[in-house]
């Protein structure tokens, strides 16, 4: 009988047991002593918001991504919300998103002042191209928000050449990639800015909401952090001088401890995730179901494990029964939901197509590779019944 390890213990586990879409408790585990002494640390010194710990993850972040700065606010909407008007995106701008995302990257943009342009995504990575993206420029566009799904990076080398042909602004929604790499660049280098969430399901998750905006541009970062501090001025005398209009969006201490812990090992978890992701591609039988493509120059870090297959949700129910836990991003694509759909200017197939095809397989580091084992031979099994 084999053996997982829950709480510090070595737990029987039976194969009968189902296997969870998502667990994060093992690596909650692997931190919690680290956490709990920084957490002792802030009892004593009180900097419950900002403050050392705040200050000390900032600047692991910016170091580990390979930027000069990180901003630390409260969630990832806000850190593409906050991103977008220090850039000065507004009313009368466009930003083009793929329409195969989180409708918080919409989301952000609108909040912002300005106007989504949806654009559609390649059929084999489910992730922007320079060619869709091309497709949705208008003479009012001024920036791109180049997300990097499932923790996968698009080609990032002709993206940034045609923003740079084309005059946008590349920012980066990196929420899902907290470590993938593009030609050996880590995700949140390549744009004016990087934005990111550290919300506890993340390959680098908080305990609770939290975010973050990486950037090398120092005028941007200062104009950061008066923005997500009510708009002070970062200056000695600047707890009452308020210069621009600002938002409460500044990062807790709590949750800088734990973010500053975890990153000690994320690169392990990663690593872990990608060998999930490899017994996953050896043995789903790509004649009935479609995994998501990885780019030859990408690393990607593989948040999730997306595969595409027909009759989906019908797939979904025979692995519940299984005990197979499945998730599903996204049912309903940005451009035909009710808030967004005023932005919609024609359809966009391929996200419309995936959005009924995809399911999201169990992918977190502390998965067995038994249970990645049986999750696969599971939708085989399944998608061979339904061929019948």
């Amino acid at each position: 009988m084999s053996t997982s390890v829950t709480a510090g213990r070595d737990v029987p586990v039976r194969p009968s047991e189902p296997v969870p879409f998502l667990d994060i408790s093992g690596a909650t585990e692997d931190v919690a002593a680290e956490v709990r002494l920084g957490w002792d640390e802030l009892l004593r010194n009180g900097q419950y918001v900002g403050g050392t710990a705040v200050t000390r993850f900032e600047q692991e972040w910016a170091e580990y991504c390979g930027t000069d700065f990180a901003v630390g606010v409260a969630n990832g909407t806000d850190a593409l919300h906050l991103a977008m008007r220090a850039l000065g995106i507004g009313p009368g701008d466009e930003v083009i998103v793929p329409a195969n995302t989180f409708v918080a990257t919409a989301e952000a943009v609108v909040l912002a002042g300005a106007v989504p342009r949806f654009a559609d995504v390649d059929d084999s990575t489910l992730l922007l191209t320079p060619e869709t993206l091309k497709a949705a420029v208008t003479p009012a566009t001024k920036a791109v928000a180049v997300v990097h799904l499932y923790g996968q990076l698009p080609d990032m080398t002709a993206i940034s050449q045609m923003c740079e042909s084309l005059g946008l602004i590349l920012i980066e929604d990196a929420a899902q990639a907290q470590g993938a790499t593009w030609a050996g660049r880590r995700a949140g280098s390549f744009g004016a800015v990087g934005c990111f969430s550290f919300y506890p399901g993340k390959n680098l998750g908080a305990f609770g909401d939290a975010g973050a905006v990486v950037t090398s541009d120092a005028a941007l970062n200062k104009l950061m952090l008066s923005i997500r501090d009510h708009g002070r001025m970062q200056s000695a005398d600047g707890h009452h001088s308020h210069g621009v209009l600002g938002m409460n969006s500044r990062l807790d201490g709590v949750q800088a401890v734990v973010l500053s812990a975890k990153l000690r090992h994320l690169d392990e978890w990663n690593k872990k995730r990608r060998e999930l992701m490899a017994t996953y591609r050896e043995l789903i039988d790509p004649e009935r179901a479609k995994l998501v493509e990885e780019l030859a120059d990408g690393v990607g870090v593989h948040h999730l494990a997306v595969v595409q297959v027909d009759q989906r949700d019908r797939v979904r129910e025979l692995l519940k029964e299984r005990g197979i836990g499945t998730g599903i991003h996204y049912p309903v694509p940005c451009h035909l939901m009710g808030p967004y759909a005023q932005y919609a200017d024609g359809p966009l197939p391929v996200t419309e197509t995936a959005a009924h095809r995809q399911l999201s397989l169990p992918m977190f580091p502390h998965l067995r590779q038994d249970d990645a084992r049986r999750a696969a031979e599971a939708l085989n099994a399944v998608l061979t019944e339904l061929d019948r």
